[in-house]
């Protein structure tokens, strides 16, 4: 694929419970004429270990992201002017690097970031569930987000306060694009 050809490519990064998704939608629906692509429908050959590959390095590249690559190269030969992708690596893997046109890492603390993650994931469990993935999020889960803050974050070409409104953010991206 040609980076250059038309649509333009926009991934919105961040750590889990940053918006991605919320902000991929709005951001979709907004911009004229785009479509978008999330990481998590797809179900990627990658590391069994995530805190095991944090710990060696975080090669982003050992990630097999051949079925999001395939379903982008399908929209990008449609007539399209906007690809709002939901992918948490930014420029971080060398096969879709060379396709985003802007990277934006939604900037959120790691609390609130946490707080909506758990409202999200954790809405019908048990306090035991709760506590039990608190306890794994400070003994491992944490490596995986200060990761990101370390290597994403600063890979990407936007960054955005993600404790700021869903709108208002989509709004700044907006005005990135002129």
């Amino acid at each position: 694929m040609n980076k250059k050809s038309s649509p333009f490519i926009i991934a919105i990064a961040g750590v889990s419970g940053s918006g991605k998704t919320t902000i991929t939608k709005i951001l979709v629906q907004k911009l004229p004429n785009a479509k978008a692509l999330y990481f998590d429908d797809y179900d990627f050959d990658g590391p069994e270990n995530i805190i095991r590959w944090v710990e060696n390095g975080s090669d982003y590249n050992l990630w097999d992201l051949s079925p999001l690559l395939k379903d982008l190269e399908a929209l990008c030969i449609q007539q399209l002017n906007y690809i709002v992708l939901d992918f948490p690596f930014a420029y971080k893997h060398l096969k879709m690097s060379d396709l985003i046109d802007l990277a934006v890492f939604i900037d959120t603390p790691l609390d609130v970031a946490l707080a909506r993650r758990m409202i999200r994931d954790f809405q019908d469990c048990s306090t035991k569930d709760i506590l039990s993935d608190m306890e794994n999020y400070i003994l491992q889960g944490r490596k995986g987000y200060i990761e990101m803050l370390d290597t994403i974050k600063p890979n990407s070409d936007v960054m955005i306060d993600g404790t700021q409104s869903i709108l208002n953010i989509v709004d700044d991206i907006c005005e990135q694009l002129v």
